[in-house]
């Protein structure tokens, strides 16, 4: 969930689904919560400062929606990793290797988890840009009346929503995706049941839908309506140059996009609804109806990220 602006005053918390776990950040901490094949939860935690603090650049509008983006993407990996080493240790222990030191921590190198960083990079380029703009380009010729800048670009957008729709959908069906989208719903419910202001409970979170207005994914399908207005306003022709934009153009987009949310959230109304209106349709999707023991896991990831907020004196309000 993104940490944007709600009401003047910034969202306490938020979080992500990660394997067999959750993790929930507030704003100066955050808490990954796994649960091990033997019924028990892990918890690594750990303060987590601003961007904007660090490097004030971040502090002005569009910069500030890249460096929040990029925190959010590396926290993610890192949430990611943890959730993966706890698989892998007990793995270990499962197979008998828990003696051997090499096998007893059970995490994944480093080198792997940079490879598996670029190989997502460029599969999300060829499948969500170069894809796109190669079909755009092939109807062209079919079609000259798509020709001109707006309507080629309009169609690449429509083609690539289809594919992540389509992406998203085909992906779920997995079992082990769809335990993650369990606990994505899991995160959803918890997150509703603190903003409530009742105890945090799994009876009370329960009562809660999956589809909640500051999931990333209704900011995703902001990008791919901003970035249809941003590639019609640069003047480029050839496929290359086009495919050149696409991949530059991406900070500049998450930018306006973050603003854009940032906005909504701020004068809630019609503009929040429509933004956020096709992202709660595809959540869907991306998230299901967890069991209890999966809110507890997301339960008690919240419960350590606000106990080091609290440590560090952070200010707990619900926006």
């Amino acid at each position: 969930m993104l940490p944007v602006l709600e009401s003047g005053e910034e969202t306490l918390v938020g979080g992500q689904a990660v394997m067999e776990g959750v993790m929930m950040r507030t704003p100066h901490s955050y808490c990954v919560a796994v649960r091990k094949p033997d019924g028990s939860i892990v918890t690594t935690e750990s303060p987590l400062h601003k961007v904007s603090e660090k490097y004030p650049a971040f502090k002005y509008p569009v910069l500030r929606g890249v460096g929040t983006l990029g925190q959010a993407m590396a926290l993610g990996v890192k949430a990611l990793r943890y959730s993966a080493d706890v698989a892998m240790e007990a793995e270990a222990e499962k197979e008998g290797k828990a003696g051997d030191p090499s096998r007893r921590k059970g995490e994944i190198p480093g080198w792997v988890m940079t490879l598996n960083l670029v190989f997502s990079f460029v599969f999300f380029i060829a499948l969500y840009k170069f894809i796109p703009l190669v079909i755009t380009t092939r109807l062209q010729q079919s079609f000259p009346e798509i020709g001109n800048r707006v309507a080629f670009n309009l169609v690449d957008g429509v083609i690539r929503m289809v594919i992540f729709v389509a992406f998203l959908w085909l992906i779920s069906r997995w079992a082990d995706i769809r335990r993650v989208f369990e606990y994505h719903g899991a995160e959803h419910r918890v997150v509703f049941n603190f903003e409530s202001g009742q105890p945090l409970t799994v009876a009370n979170a329960q009562r809660f839908v999956t589809f909640h207005p500051r999931c990333g994914t209704s900011f995703l399908l902001v990008v791919m309506i901003v970035s249809i207005i941003v590639y019609a306003l640069i003047p480029v022709d050839t496929f290359w140059m086009k495919m050149l934009v696409r991949v530059l153009a991406l900070p500049l987009i998450a930018g306006l996009s973050y603003e854009m949310i940032r906005f909504a959230a701020k004068h809630r109304g019609g503009l929040l609804a429509l933004l956020t209106a096709p992202g709660l349709w595809l959540q869907r999707i991306t998230t299901q109806p967890p069991a209890d023991d999966q809110t507890e896991v997301a339960i008690r990831a919240l419960e350590g990220a606000m106990e080091l907020e609290k440590q560090q004196g952070g200010e707990l309000v619900i926006a």
